[in-house]
């Protein structure tokens, strides 16, 4: 006789349903595990003996084939512990298999039978539910992570002993509840740009970063405040959707990121990798593949301090995920899709000493020297960024003043109403950002008139920009025409727009 129980496995940020097949049968000893596990599942036997002997359940003496359907797709993780473990207790009679064919179960056996959280269960959930299983078994500790998927009853469980009493129905388990109808409302953002004193200029432009979903990136002598406004640059973007909380938390999920907040992310990530992150860090991949820097700031901010410190090759696998907003990692033994809409926020010292530029103190730097760590961001990197924002010190007077400047809530509501002015616009186009629309688009919704095109094409000669960089500042344009309500492009939008190309000055570090 042959048991079945069901489970899942990661697939990208989505999962794969994955049937157990257990069969007991004469003839030979021990426990045959099939079906392309990986080291993780292939050790399971350890963990399903040690928590047999310790929940006072009995193993086989007889051959066990353990088989996990489709056999051509490799399994990886702990997360088949559990259905394992409930399949042989089904196949030597010890549990009732009448509720199998309508349950999963996910979760990592300890030696004495309890239950350990393992990373993926939202993905996994949501498979469940979308394939009609009634209920979930999952470990206590993912919980509140699971009760986010509809449609589907999920049952948090400590130890093998409990999810075997819930079979037999010997105990009744109350599903998890979700407490999204209770935590609609977003967690406040601790940095808040009342906090950043003076920097005019540079608020302006994170604003209509945030406005349009467009790259910046900051360049300033150090201690001028370039992290500190980087920091709370989500807490003047719009809310997450419940779309974009969900899509978000898998990303999370599957990395096994969510730390405390177990349930759904209502925070908009914030994501600083080190300089000396590697390509696959930033990009993600790996033998067991997961999501990396580009997708763990998805729907939020990617920042990057000090950009020219990264490695080369670093830089240029964001070229990509920037233009497409999604990556795609291929390997020898797979194909792994992942969303990277996010919005990248760098900073940079204009100079190896950090003072070129600046009001007070002297650069040591000869113009070579600057113009050479300046050029370690290359040009096909940079016309992907849409502001260049020069950062100067913040004035001692203003430094002293006890004016609290504009809240990032005020902002914010700026950004929300630009947002909206965008979402009617491209409404049916799959695009919600100015940032997002093709060239072709341009042409519809950006339309110039006689004179803001010729200040364009003033500039395009004088900056000598690409094809990218103008139509780029054409979004940006579109972006402050938002933030202003304005039904058309103005010549003072376009003038604004060209003001955040300062990386394209031919002046720059000579």
């Amino acid at each position: 006789m042959v048991i079945r129980t069901h489970t899942g496995t990661i697939a990208g940020i989505g999962a794969l349903a994955v049937t157990v097949e257990v069969s007991v049968t004469g003839g030979g000893l021990g426990l045959f595990l099939v079906g392309l596990p990986d080291n993780a599942v292939r050790e399971s036997e350890q963990r399903i003996r040690s928590s047999f002997e310790n929940s006072g359940y009995r193993m086989t003496a007889r051959k066990c084939v353990v088989n996990l359907a489709p056999a051509d797709l490799r399994k990886e993780g702990s997360g088949f512990d559990l259905p394992i473990a409930v399949a042989i207790l089904a196949a030597t009679d010890q549990v009732v298999a009448e509720r199998l064919d309508s349950s999963f179960f996910v979760g990592e056996l300890s030696l004495d039978g309890s239950l350990r959280g393992v990373k993926g269960v939202l993905p996994i959930v949501a498979e469940a539910a979308r394939l009609g299983f009634h209920r979930v078994y999952v470990p206590r500790e993912n919980a509140d992570e699971a009760a986010v998927v509809e449609g589907i009853d999920v049952l948090p469980v400590g130890s093998l002993r409990e999810v075997a009493s819930s079979l037999n129905g010997e105990v009744v388990i109350e599903p998890a509840q979700s407490t999204l109808k209770h935590e609609q409302e977003e967690v406040p953002y601790v940095d808040d740009f009342a906090d950043v004193k003076g920097q005019t200029h540079a608020k302006r432009a994170l604003e209509i970063a945030a406005a349009g979903g467009h790259n910046v990136i900051m360049i300033g002598p150090p201690g001028s405040g370039k992290t500190m406004l980087a920091r709370r640059m989500p807490s003047i973007m719009p809310p997450m959707s419940m779309e974009e909380a969900l899509e978000t938390t898998k990303i999370h999920s599957v990395a096994g990121k969510l730390g405390s907040e177990r349930g759904l992310m209502r925070q908009r990530p914030f994501r600083a990798p080190h300089h000396m992150a590697s390509p696959m860090a930033l990009i993600g991949g790996g033998n067991s593949p997961q999501p990396g820097e580009v997708s763990l700031a998805h729907n939020g901010v990617l920042f990057l301090d000090e950009m020219p410190e990264f490695g080369h090759s670093v830089l240029e696998v964001l070229r990509q995920p920037m233009e497409d907003k999604h990556i795609t990692i291929s390997r020898v033994r797979y194909t792994v899709d992942y969303p990277s809409n996010f919005t990248l926020v760098a900073s940079m010292n204009p100079c190896p000493c950090g003072y070129y530029n600046h009001p007070t103190k002297e650069c040591s730097c000869s113009a070579a020297a600057v113009h050479r760590y300046v050029g370690r961001i290359s040009g096909p990197l940079m016309d992907r960024i849409d502001l260049h924002v020069e950062i100067t010190p913040v004035k001692r007077e203003e430094l002293s003043s006890m004016e609290r400047a504009e809240s990032s809530a005020a902002v914010r509501e700026r950004v929300i109403r630009a947002r909206e002015r965008q979402a009617e616009r491209f409404r049916g186009t799959g695009i919600y950002t100015n940032t997002m629309m093709t060239s072709a688009m341009l042409r519809d919704f950006c339309p110039l008139s006689a004179e803001a095109r010729r200040l364009l094409d003033g500039a395009m000669e004088r900056l000598q920009l690409s094809a990218r960089a103008y139509d780029r500042i054409i979004k940006v344009a579109r972006t402050i025409a938002d933030l202003a309500g304005a039904q058309d492009i103005a010549p003072n939008h376009i003038s604004e727009a060209i003001t955040y190309r300062t990386l394209d000055r031919e002046s720059w570090g000579r």
